[in-house]
């Protein structure tokens, strides 16, 4: 079957990639044209009405005619279709809602149409096809995916909100879901710990041959549990059983207590597997997922920005030979790049599927900022990117920041940086995520010093920077982390220019560092995704936070002061600001 399944995979990644690839020869044409078919497709909505649709006949026209919005102009839009009114955003209504998992407590509701849907599974099937061709092995044995649930919650007109990712897993056709190793249904646990114990107890069951997850962090997280968990695992697949402690399964409500049974009724005992496991920890020490699934031949996940971290982390876990391949530059409002190569964050932009216009980062803040069109962009540039979907968004400011890496035929190619305007500043200096990630990394390699994560929290009353670090040796010494600050600090200087000159004027101070407690950023995560309305298969670290947030006040281990600042201040370390 795993040959039938590459065959279909193969040929219907090879079907959805010609439109791709005839706008990577033509980019200009190819967007004109996208432009005017949304448009036209659209003219009769309320917001085509508004905006003249039926009388732009240009790229210029349309920028005279649409100003650019982010998610607070576009809502009232929003609003209007939750609401129950008909053909606001598109002609054709949406049938969910995808919620976001960006940085508000409150989720973003990005509306979904058919069409558009339909257009993300074939981006989709682009990647898989290329994944393929490079890697003929992937379907050999099981995937492994980890999503979030398709339907999270219902609007007040009970249309459904909730994950694209979740959406297009459930519907994926048949011949790919049967190779699944881990049901839909798993992704509907909310219990944290308990969902990814029974991915991972699921999962160790069978051989798997692809893993494909947006969040590094989540393959970590399952590599832990493997670990720290493996009598529990290895018993409970001998043994024909789900292995969750039966006073947990007991607290659950009934409909999750009923997903537990459903999933075990399937279950058969297999002394095979379990025995192959157990001679595992004999041969290597551990449950490592290099050594559970040898078969392993790709892992798709995200590589670039903050992730990145995590994705190096990952590695750790896995031969070091083992590729890996991004899932493309993606978005909640729409997929856009599509990488074409392992072990790089850069991707070829889809530009038969999303109209994209590109402002200079550097011209972001003006009244009127100049905005390009794909073949307009320059290798090395770094810019904001707006989107205009077949879902019904226009000149859609996704806040985001991407560098253009190189160029696939004439389309440029490019990669996820940060998310836009993601900078803190006390005086003047406007340190970036980049920034602060790169110092953080060139310290730990002159200090020697591994670390698991940190953030940055700006103290104005006292002029300097709170940087809070996790290193990955506990019982680190008071000594080594003050050379760590400092040589964090002098990295600062070397990358951001204005930073350099605050610290020498005196008008910046030394960061104090901060030595969390082992595992404060995974409860972080935990407390976000449980309590803060975020989602765990595309939660991103906050490198960047402008005050503390309580809880990780208790989760200092020892403060770290190497200079006082002038003038003293009153504040302590914690103070809200």
């Amino acid at each position: 079957m795993s040959g039938l399944t590459s065959w279909i995979v193969g040929i219907r990644g090879w079907w959805a990639q010609r439109p791709f690839e005839r706008a990577a020869r033509d980019p200009a044409r190819a967007q004109a044209v996208l432009l005017k078919r949304i448009l036209k497709q659209n003219t009769q909505s309320i917001f085509g009405k508004e905006h003249g649709f039926s009388r732009i006949q240009s790229h210029t026209e349309y920028t005279d005619a649409v100003p650019i919005r982010g998610y607070d102009a576009m809502e009232p839009f929003i609003d209007k279709l939750k609401d129950g009114v008909q053909s606001v955003l598109t002609e054709k209504e949406p049938f969910m809602f995808a919620t976001t998992s960006g940085t508000t407590q409150s989720p973003k509701l990005i509306p979904v149409t058919r069409s558009w849907k339909e257009l993300l599974s074939a981006l989709m099937r682009i990647w898989l096809g290329a994944c393929l061709r490079s890697h003929p092995r992937i379907f050999q044995h099981k995937i492994l995916t980890v999503t979030s649930p398709a339907v999270e919650g219902y609007t007040s007109r009970n249309v459904p909100m909730g994950s694209v990712s979740g959406l297009t897993r459930m519907r994926a056709p048949w011949l790919i879901r049967r190779n699944y190793c881990i049901p839909y249904s798993v992704s509907e646990l909310s219990n944290y710990d308990l969902r990814y114990f029974v991915t991972m107890r699921l999962a160790m069951a069978t051989r798997v041959s692809i893993m494909v997850t947006p969040n590094p962090s989540t393959i970590i997280r399952l590599a832990e549990i493997a670990q720290d968990q493996s009598q529990t695992l290895i018993d409970s697949i001998h043994n024909g059983q789900l292995g969750v402690d039966p006073s947990l399964r007991a607290s659950l409500e009934p409909d999750q207590r009923k997903i537990l049974d459903d999933i075990e009724s399937t279950l058969v005992p297999d002394p095979a597997r379990a025995g192959f496991l157990e001679s595992v920890i004999r041969e290597y020490g551990s449950l490592s997922p290099r050594f559970i699934w040898p078969e392993l031949a790709l892992i798709g996940c995200w590589l670039g920005g903050s992730a990145g971290i995590q994705a190096a982390q990952m590695k750790s876990f896995f031969a070091p030979e083992l590729p890996i391949r991004d899932l493309g530059f993606r978005a909640t409002e729409g997929t856009i790049t599509i990488p074409l190569e392992d072990g790089s964050a850069s991707g070829a932009i889809a530009l038969h599927a999303n109209y994209c216009e590109f402002i200079p980062e550097d011209e972001i803040d003006n009244d009127t900022p100049r905005t390009l069109l794909a073949h307009e962009l320059e290798t090395g540039g770094q810019y904001y990117i707006l989107l205009t979907t077949t879902g019904g968004l226009y000149r859609y400011d996704i806040n985001d920041v991407v560098e253009v890496t190189g160029w696939y035929k004439n389309a440029p190619t490019i990669a996820f940086l940060r998310k836009g305007r993601d900078m803190v500043n006390i005086t003047g200096e406007k340190l970036h995520l980049n920034q602060i990630l790169a110092a953080a990394k060139a310290a730990s390699d002159v200090t020697n010093m591994g670390w698991i994560q940190l953030q940055l929290i700006p103290d104005t009353e006292t002029s300097r920077y709170d940087l809070l670090l996790e290193p990955d040796d506990a019982s680190i010494s008071k000594p080594a982390l003050e050379a760590f600050v400092r040589s964090f600090d002098e990295k600062l200087m070397v990358y951001n220019i204005e930073y350099e000159q605050k610290r020498k004027s005196d008008r910046l101070h030394l960061p104090r560092l901060f030595h969390m407690k082992t595992g404060w950023s995974e409860r972080r995560r935990r407390r976000d995704i449980e309590h803060g309305g975020k989602r765990d298969a595309q939660y991103k670290w906050p490198v960047i936070e402008l005050v503390w947030d309580g809880p990780s006040r208790d989760e200092v281990a020892q403060e770290v002061v190497s200079e006082s600042p002038t003038p003293p201040s009153s504040a302590t370390p914690f103070q809200e600001h």
